[in-house]
């Protein structure tokens, strides 16, 4: 039902691949397709096109719903589907595999989906004299028009020096979730700040021991806590150049407050999607900073918390005292490429296309808040018809374009470096602030070996 984690025309006729294949003057005079992997008028160099052929897709397991909606829609397209992990929690997998057919010279898939938005950031980017996996997707081979839709700000993990490499399948920004019915139960009001948060958490800690305001035992913490604080820690400042503070007030007071709340046991060190997690906080969860998805992962999930219709509240993200507005952080989203290898480029754009356009899967199937406007309205609209929710998701609505664009999109993974470095510390018993130089210093070191220049 819930969850918060159209198909175009060939632009080139058969017709005109029919007229190139019938003589060898034509073909070998560059028609259609072959002028394209001649000149890189699209933007880079395409491979011999072939409009019969069949597309490999890779996606995870959530994304063959994807898959089975094109399918539906175009049974004359042919694709195999092939599930990976999409690279989820910073594995790397894809960029490696990719690594693997790049020495190979052959194998890629046509079309990729990731969990990560740092992808674009080495897709993008020839290697070891190889051609970049990516394909551009503005300079022809994604209509403008289409671009132009997606909600301001989405595809910018996507973009690399002024190229637009993949679509955003969905955005995760973050809000506030909140219990309304056991908030009201317990008297206790939403906050408004991250102090007023701080103090809720103090509140309950003695008031109703046991019962939590959020976690921090996801490799995607710093993304809900210190991206919303504005902390430096990740600033992207060009495709070889990053940006490293983590000794400043604004990474210290989010550090602080984790540390206050997580002392006190009202933000775990758990992970969300552990049994632990379930069995131990089902019915207890009065609030959780967090993204989109979680509304369907974890909130209206048989398998999680499974939180009754008509009392998940959605209220917006808070500001610190003395900001002049809030921001948010992003956590995933996900993101769709097309291999510049690719040799039906037709099919493999009318697959992305529809993804992360079509009605038939953004708005009827998807789990997650579309990236493509259009669709976004449309799936807030279903959501709400549908009676869930205890509030208006407004608030969802205009965070999609609060997330603070201090914290960029580098090839490292900020999810698996807090993973090794952070959790694995604060488990041990360190608390977040004292850890915060070896943070820096474990971004700092990953982001030289993968040849930035750091500030």
């Amino acid at each position: 039902m819930i969850g918060i984690n159209t198909a175009v025309r060939s632009r080139r006729r058969l017709a005109v691949a029919g007229l190139c294949a019938a003589t060898a003057f034509l073909v070998l005079a560059g028609c259609g397709s072959n002028a394209k992997a001649q000149d890189g008028s699209r933007g880079f160099p395409e491979a011999k096109q072939d409009a019969t052929s069949t597309i490999t897709v890779w996606v995870d397991a959530d994304r063959q719903a994807a898959a089975k909606a094109f399918q539906k829609a175009n049974p004359d397209t042919k694709i195999q589907v092939v599930a990976y992990d999409g690279s989820a929690n910073g594995s790397n997998s894809f960029r490696t595999k990719m690594q693997l057919f790049d020495r190979a010279g052959s194998g890629w898939p046509d079309v990729v989906f990731s969990t990560q938005n740092n992808d674009a950031a080495w897709a993008s980017q020839q290697s070891g004299g190889k051609q970049a996996f990516a394909a551009v997707l503005d300079k022809g081979l994604v209509p403008g028009d289409t671009l132009a839709k997606f909600t301001a700000g989405s595809l910018n993990p996507c973009t690399v020096e002024g190229k637009v490499y993949c679509l955003r399948n969905d955005l995760a920004q973050a809000v506030l979730w909140y219990n309304k019915k056991l908030m009201n139960q317990l008297g206790y009001t939403v906050p408004k700040t991250w102090e007023e948060y701080q103090a809720l958490g103090e509140k309950v800690a003695k008031q109703h021991p046991g019962y939590i305001i959020g976690t921090a035992g996801d490799a995607w913490t710093p993304e809900v806590f210190l991206w919303a604080s504005k902390c430096q820690a990740n600033d992207v400042t060009g495709p070889k150049a990053v940006t490293v503070k983590t000794d400043t007030n604004e990474c210290k007071r989010a550090a602080s407050m984790l540390d206050t709340l997580r002392g006190n046991g009202t933000v775990p060190v758990v992970s969300v999607f552990t049994p632990e997690f379930v069995k131990k906080y089902s019915g207890k969860v009065l609030m959780m900073p967090g993204p989109a998805w979680y509304a369907g992962a974890i909130f209206n999930n048989p398998q999680s918390l499974n939180v009754p219709p008509g009392q998940l509240g959605i209220a917006a993200p808070l500001p610190w005292k003395g900001d002049d507005k809030p921001v948010t952080g992003n956590v995933g989203g996900g993101t769709w490429f097309i291999s510049s290898h690719s040799k039906n480029l037709d099919a493999a754009e009318k697959f992305v296309q529809f993804v992360t356009t079509a009605d038939d899967y953004q708005v009827n199937v998807a789990p997650g808040y579309p990236a493509y406007a259009p669709a976004a309205e449309k799936w807030v609209a279903k959501q709400e018809s549908s009676k869930y929710f205890a509030t208006s998701m407004e608030p969802i609505v205009t965070a999609a374009s609060q997330v603070w664009d201090g914290w960029g999109y580098g090839i490292f993974s900020q999810e698996a470096i807090w993973a090794k470095t952070m959790t694995t510390g604060i488990t041990g018993g360190k608390s977040i602030v004292e850890l915060l130089p070896t943070w820096q210093q474990a971004i700092q070191n990953q982001a030289k070996v993968d040849g930035y220049s750091v500030s």
